[in-house]
């Protein structure tokens, strides 16, 4: 920090520094106000804006610019780093953390020009506090988008996967580590020591998880959905050891201030899901339907988010302890989509590459020094590692997995990041974990987590499950057995055109169609939004409806209505959010988890006023040549000149609606084009 000054009033010591501010006594102050007798702190702090470079000052020595110059760099090295590490499908905290490194004292930080203009440890201050900042309101996004019913879901496996991965790894790390305590914690709290240690060798990084499985595309297969099932039980138990860590770890802090801190806790946690939860449904009651909700609502919600961080920090919690659970309690639908598209890009792309940044730049590798120690530490790690892999795998295996399945669960429930920097920061900034061991621990976290990505999809191939599937097509299928159809929707235009298919189709009972009506929705944010993928309409209890967005709640309504007054059809509806780019793998995997017979896909054009064809969007023609290219099974273009529209007047007639619609409509033409796989 600056340095400090301080010296009588009168006297001539003190020597007013560059950029100087004084601090005046208070009026009233120990009754010195205006005797001239009172104290004057001399501060020598960064000023904030610069004066120009024409008044000779170089503009690095002011806050502001320098902190401009510092998020550019490291926004452009982590991007820089993204794409290098790209063709090794590393997750981007890979990327962000080494890029800390690289702009920190373990390589740029050897030049002296560099370590003391460009990051100067006068400026970290600014930066790690918007850094922190940042972090706040990413952690309230992973909350927000957190779904605690998939746990639900999913059953008792994935909450046993989630506790042997914990417990497993837990006990076998704070045992190596007591045993060699006196090697690798040196003159620090034991307890506190061993509980931080425990649960950043026990973690399962919930965002990252997210990110590789939607990077290696599968999120929605069975080992994604369980793998995130038993990521968000086991990020539930971390943050409650956290904060018992944080109680711990107060030096001055005795048994009867730490119990008081855990029932504040709890009292926080309370509060938000009986006082904030229900407040948040009755602003979302107050909107009117087909309305987005206000901004006035919104810019008090994302200031709760700070009011939730200064409650649990003054009771002795972590900030973002608070505003993950604010973030947890908001219901999902209209208000939480709201809230992603207005914070996820700035944040994700901004402010949290600034919080890894700070990792990089605390973990100096000059430091370690002992070899013992090192050595020490990264045994622990490893045998914390082995312990959490096995311990997975045996569950997986008792659950009649097969090994190499429970080898991939095993190591995604090893993944590291996010949750696991936080309580290395959080052990640092305590004083629990001295340089060396946050170096350490950093480093090793890095390499674990970067051999999740290969290992996962070299033993994961569940295409050999699927070998005899790539035999079933159109040309195969029988007449009087069930077909299996994928309907590919991207607006509610597309819907008439698969209802008049499915007319058309004559389906009965002896001869039954399954559709599974697929509402497909451009990714625009990050790739944890693909955590809400594939929702079923069809199930009148499920929690989670008001996390689709509009027009998927249309689409949705119009395949069950059909689907009621049709006989010989069944409906499930689906969505899938993902890119553009990526999203034929996403409808190719379904296909094959699903087993259909026929993908239909609605034509990249739609019909004009004049009878003419316009183009709908330019992606969707690639989005269709890569479905016809990679599908495993018959594949139907969808053509729609207008039947769709007569098929509706006579459905709407035949059930009491627009009765002069009954005369038979001028005749219309549908075209299907087939590409038929064998």
């Amino acid at each position: 920090m600056a340095p400090i000054l301080q010296a009588a009033a009168g006297t001539d010591g003190a020597v007013p520094l560059k950029n100087a501010t004084f601090q005046m006594p208070r009026a009233g102050g120990n009754g010195t106000a205006g005797s001239g007798a009172g104290a004057v702190v001399c501060y020598s702090p960064m000023m904030v804006t610069a004066y120009g470079i024409w008044q000779g000052v170089s503009p690095l020595e002011f806050s502001l610019p320098l902190f401009i110059l510092q998020v550019a760099i490291i926004v452009a090295t982590t991007r820089v780093l993204v794409v290098l590490l790209k063709p090794f499908r590393q997750p981007r905290v890979i990327a962000e953390i080494l890029a800390g490194v690289i702009l920190g004292p373990s390589v740029m930080g050897q030049v002296s020009t560099w370590a003391t203009t460009v990051f100067p440890e006068r400026s970290l201050l600014t930066l790690e506090t918007v850094a922190h900042l940042g972090l706040l309101y990413f952690l309230f996004l992973v909350g927000l988008e957190m779904d605690v019913n998939v746990i639900r879901r999913s059953g008792k496996k994935a909450l046993i996967i989630a506790v042997a991965g914990m417990a497993l790894p837990f006990c076998i790390g704070t045992a190596t580590s007591f045993i060699f305590r006196h090697q690798v914690s040196k003159n620090v709290h034991q307890a506190s020591f061993l509980l931080f240690l425990g649960v950043a060798l026990s973690v399962t990084a919930f965002p990252v998880l997210a990110r590789i499985l939607a990077e290696i595309k599968l999120l929605n297969s069975d080992l994604g959905r369980i793998a995130m099932s038993a990521a968000i039980v086991n990020d539930m138990c971390a943050w409650i050891l956290l904060a018992l860590a944080i109680a711990i770890s107060e030096v001055n802090s005795s048994a009867f201030s730490s119990l008081w801190v855990l029932l504040s806790g709890v009292a926080f946690v309370l509060a938000c899901f009986y006082v904030v939860r229900p407040l948040m449904w009755w602003i979302i009651r107050r909107v009117p339907e087909g309305e987005t909700i206000g901004d006035v609502h919104v810019t008090l919600i994302l200031t709760g988010v700070m009011i939730a961080g200064v409650c649990t920090d003054a009771i002795g919690i972590h900030s973002v302890f608070g505003a993950f659970v604010y973030g947890l309690v908001i219901p999902s639908g209209p208000l939480g989509v709201v809230l992603i598209e207005k914070l996820e890009d700035f944040v994700t792309g901004l402010l949290l590459p600034l919080f890894f940044a700070i990792s990089g730049l605390r973990t100096n590798m000059t430091k370690v020094r002992d070899p013992i120690t090192v050595g020490l530490l990264v045994l622990v790690f490893i045998m914390a590692s082995f312990a959490k892999i096995m311990g997975t795998i045996l569950i997986a295996v008792s659950y009649t997995m097969t090994f190499r399945d429970g080898v991939a669960l095993g190591f995604l429930m090893n993944t590291r990041g996010l949750v696991e920097m936080i309580v290395l920061n959080i052990g640092r900034d305590k004083e629990v974990l001295d340089d060396e061991s946050f170096a350490v621990m950093v480093l090793v976290s890095v390499v674990m987590t970067a051999l999740v990505t290969p290992v996962v999809t070299t033993v994961y191939r569940p295409a050999r499950r699927l070998i005899g599937y790539k035999r079933r097509n159109l040309q195969r299928s029988k007449h009087d057995t069930e077909l299996r159809m994928l309907a590919c929707v991207h607006t509610t235009r597309n819907v008439p055109s698969i209802i008049s298919l499915l007319e058309l189709s004559n389906p009965t009972k002896r001869s039954p169609i399954f559709i599974y009506a697929l509402h497909l929705v451009e990714l625009t944010g990050r790739a944890s939004n693909m955590l809400a993928a594939h929702h079923s309409a069809s199930n009148p209890s499920r929690s989670s409806a008001g996390s689709l967005p509009g027009a998927s709640d249309h689409i949705f309504n119009a395949f069950e209505n059909y689907e009621a007054h049709a006989g010989g059809v069944s409906v499930q509806a689906l969505t899938a959010v993902s890119p553009y780019q990526t999203m034929h793998e996403d409808v190719c995997i379904l296909a094959e988890d699903k087993h259909v017979s026929l993908i239909v896909l609605p034509f990249h054009k739609q019909q004009t006023v004049d009878g003419g064809m316009e183009p709908i969007n330019a992606s969707l023609r690639g989005f269709n040549e890569s479905i016809l290219a990679l599908a495993p099974c018959s594949v139907g273009i969808l053509v729609d000149r207008g039947l769709s529209a007569a098929t509706n007047r006579r459905f709407a007639a035949g059930h009491g609606g627009c009765k002069e619609e009954r005369s038979r409509p001028r005749a219309k033409w549908l075209f299907f084009y087939f590409s038929l796989q064998s």
